[in-house]
């Protein structure tokens, strides 16, 4: 299959090109020139597979025609050696868990699958892999990559806005793994990654690619775990249409999501649930993008103030504001909300959130329309917000031993300003 770029100037890529290079040369994002729809056959009987088995099924479809069935599957295999169950937290609404992986978030599926597709197609080569993160990208792919033979991965994070243990994931692991500690915000962090994919200079002396969700390896795969929950709520005799609520930052998830529907997986509508970082939900509104920087919430993964998939999810849609509000609305969740969500949730579920699968619980609970049945994501453990979840709720929150020894790691970091030369400057001491 071929990729086209999002800006429309720079040459179709294969996948083995999208994927290590991350961004096309005219700094738009990799979109596949086709999607195949799954067979009705497929989702009949969706709700009898396993979740492995319905992941290597969309993975043939969306990137069969390059990598070899036993090859692909083995790959879609090994990333996926957790579960991501759907939890009934009251009637009519349901909690998709995406925080069974390694680094106890939704990141987990992306960036192991990514891990594993880079190292098929480096075959040998060296790769320098750029990861701006606000939270959880960060941990994900570091430990996803952590220890693949020719692959240094650089991950760049906001300087004190991402919760300690966060930091700990991705600060403490050394070998081909650096954190670089940015003065500034995720903005900033993003902007210095997209600067250097488009520095010539740089590129010619160091192989770059991404492994944000601005690479497809990497927003692509978290499809699998929409397929699922639709098969899972299937096994509960439910024979509708669900909504999917999304908590969104970055956007890739969603994004995701999207594709899976336009491969056919029966969803009703979706529900984009901003924190206060409200440009999406304003363009919703308006039919304008209007992007502005991030402000710092206490859901911090999603505080982006400039999505790079927005630019995906309005190609999808043909670049028509009306058709993308057709089918998908917004809420926004601000600091207050997610809070009082939190409380209340524990309270009447007995089901403790992370704030921000707060933001998609209370967007999801606030939007659904009489007889509807929502999905919502839960995208990380409640104990990667220890400190946050406790003071709000006033209850202790275990944190899982694979969690606690991230934090008995000594931290290893490098603390970079926000300006392009002094970053490019240290990338080009590895060339």
């Amino acid at each position: 299959m071929m990729y086209y770029s999002t800006n429309g100037k720079a040459p179709d890529a294969t996948l083995e090109k999208a994927v290590v290079r991350g961004l096309a040369e005219d700094r738009g994002l990799y979109m596949p020139r086709s999607l195949k729809t799954l067979p009705e056959h497929f989702y009949a009987h969706i709700h009898e597979m396993d979740f492995r088995d319905i992941a290597c099924t969309a993975a043939d479809a969306l990137f069969g025609e390059d990598i070899a069935p036993d090859v692909l599957h083995r790959m879609v295999r090994d990333t996926l050696s957790f579960d991501c169950p759907v939890v009934k937290v009251e009637d009519g609404i349901w909690s998709l868990e995406l925080f069974h992986g390694p680094t106890l978030a939704f990141k987990d599926v992306g960036a192991r699958f990514m891990a594993r597709m880079l190292g098929y197609f480096a075959s040998g080569r060296e790769i320098n892999v750029l990861v701006a993160t606000s939270g959880d990208t960060g941990s994900a792919v570091a430990n996803g990559f952590l220890g693949v033979d020719g692959v240094r991965v650089f991950v760049l994070y906001p300087k004190g806005k991402v919760s300690p243990i966060q930091e700990c994931q991705f600060t403490t692991l050394g070998h081909n793994i650096t954190a670089l500690e940015i003065e500034g915000n995720f903005d900033d962090c993003q902007a210095l990654v997209k600067n250097a994919f488009m520095d010539a200079e740089l590129r010619a002396a160091l192989p770059l690619t991404s492994a944000n969700s601005i690479n497809v390896a990497r927003f692509l795969p978290q499809s699998f775990y929409y397929f699922n929950a639709y098969a899972r709520l299937r096994e509960q005799v439910f024979d509708g249409e669900p909504v999917m609520c999304v908590p969104s930052g970055n956007f890739g998830n969603l994004c995701a999501a999207l594709f899976a529907a336009k491969m056919g997986l029966p969803l009703r509508r979706f529900i984009a649930a901003n924190n206060a970082n409200r440009v999406f939900f304003d363009f919703l509104q308006t039919g304008r993008y209007s992007p502005r920087a991030s402000i710092q919430t206490l859901a911090n993964a999603m505080d982006v103030g400039d999505p790079s998939n927005f630019a995906r999810i309005f190609e999808l849609y043909g670049r028509d504001a009306e058709r993308v509000r057709a089918q998908i609305s917004g809420a926004f969740v601000d600091d207050a909300t997610i809070s009082r969500s939190l409380r209340e949730c524990l309270a009447a579920n007995g089901y403790l959130l992370d704030p921000h699968g707060a933001c998609g619980y209370r967007a999801l609970k606030d939007g659904l329309q009489p007889g509807e049945t929502g999905i919502f994501c839960e995208t990380a453990h409640p104990a990667k917000f220890k400190e946050k979840v406790e003071a709000i709720t006033g209850s202790e929150v275990a944190v899982p031993e694979r969690l606690a020894a991230f934090m008995r790691g000594r931290k290893q970091s490098v603390a970079l300003g926000r300006e392009y030369q002094g970053f490019r400057e240290y990338l080009m001491e590895y060339k």
